[in-house]
């Protein structure tokens, strides 16, 4: 199994942070020469530089639309003639009277301008089940969102891997969805879920197989499941790797480490390695939104080789070594991460 054999080490490495705080995935884009990063909290800020280790110029984005405020823009793929095409997570308000609780979902934006500016396309998956406003994780009750997209090699399918927080157990985790690339100009309507060894039902209320389950459900105050899936292609490998967050097993989420996945062919979810950690809980901010960057011209959140930087929560302390032989015969012992800085980026 080609998979087995894949692995990765994390060399300790100097600290780099993102130019802006960071609470989601941030997607990251080469233009006329220059590296782009969005980060997101709710609202959005662009910032540019010569690469990702060097001082950035930032500014906010502007949304031409409030429809799907808060949103947080967590992937971004750019075309040939440089139209961006990104995709968000929003998180509606007054989902349960009288609490804090919501239902995220996911939507898709498009920017003529290079990340400037977003023309909001409205929402293209979101959950067919009820809410529960009894919900015990502390944030969501219900809801399709935390996630990334990327596009196959042939160009042919946005793979969407997310998290679903609703509904029945046997459909809770981390699960996936397409859309055509055809169809980038006009998504709502347009992606298609993965069920049952099939992709027919719809991207806005249907039903899904997760490829990576829950453990123990989202309603339950002891939930047991990954999340936040960030999904790169990797050169060396020839194979799509994913990142995952890992809650358990109390409200809140706290995250009990991050861990890792391969799959050669994003259109066999089947396909894809059991998750193994390579990192415990950091010691720093919660710990979440991991994700890898390359660092060669050209490579992103989306495309990277052999050596590239892994980030948690928006700062790099490791570089990230993936081998094809597998681990070795004993194998080292997950890194600490460091400590918490004592001053701010």
């Amino acid at each position: 199994d080609l998979a087995l054999a894949q692995w990765a080490d994390l060399p300790s490495a100097p600290t780099v942070n993102m130019p802006a705080r960071a609470d989601s995935n941030n997607p990251t884009y080469w233009r006329d020469g220059d590296f782009y990063i969005l980060n997101s909290t709710g609202t959005q800020l662009v910032s540019r530089g010569s690469d990702q280790f060097t001082p950035y110029w930032t500014q906010p984005v502007w949304v031409d639309s409030q429809d799907h405020l808060p949103l947080w823009i967590e992937s971004v793929w750019q075309d040939s003639d440089g139209t961006l095409f990104g995709w968000y997570h929003h998180e509606p308000a007054g989902v349960c009277s009288g609490s804090n609780l919501t239902a995220p979902e996911i939507g898709a934006v498009v920017s003529y301008d290079g990340g400037m500016s977003f023309v909001d396309l409205g929402i293209v998956l979101a959950s067919g089940d009820p809410v529960d406003c009894n919900a015990k994780n502390g944030f969501f009750a219900g809801g399709n969102g935390d996630f990334s997209v990327i596009l196959d090699r042939d160009q042919a399918y946005f793979y969407f891997l997310f998290d679903n927080y609703g509904g029945d157990l046997s459909g809770q985790g981390v699960a996936i969805a397409r859309m055509a690339f055809g169809d980038r100009q006009n998504p709502v309507g347009a992606v298609s879920k993965y069920f049952q060894g099939d992709w027919t039902e719809p991207g806005l209320g249907g039903r899904l197989s997760p490829v990576f389950p829950a453990a123990v459900g989202w309603q339950q105050s002891n939930t047991d499941s990954f999340w936040g899936p960030s999904v790169h292609w990797n050169t060396y490998l020839e194979s799509y790797v994913v990142l995952l967050n890992h809650a358990c097993c109390a409200p809140n989420w706290p995250q009990e480490g991050l861990y890792i996945a391969y799959n050669p062919d994003l259109s066999d979810p089947a396909g894809w390695s059991a998750p193994y950690k390579i990192l415990g809980k950091v010691t720093y901010d919660a710990g979440y939104c991991p994700q890898v960057i390359g660092t060669n011209p050209g490579e992103s959140d989306t495309a990277a080789g052999q050596v590239a930087r892994l980030y948690v929560h928006g700062r790099s302390d490791w570089t990230i070594v993936f081998s094809k032989d597998g681990p070795p015969a004993e194998s080292e012992p997950v890194p600490e991460p460091p400590a918490a800085p004592t001053e701010g980026p």
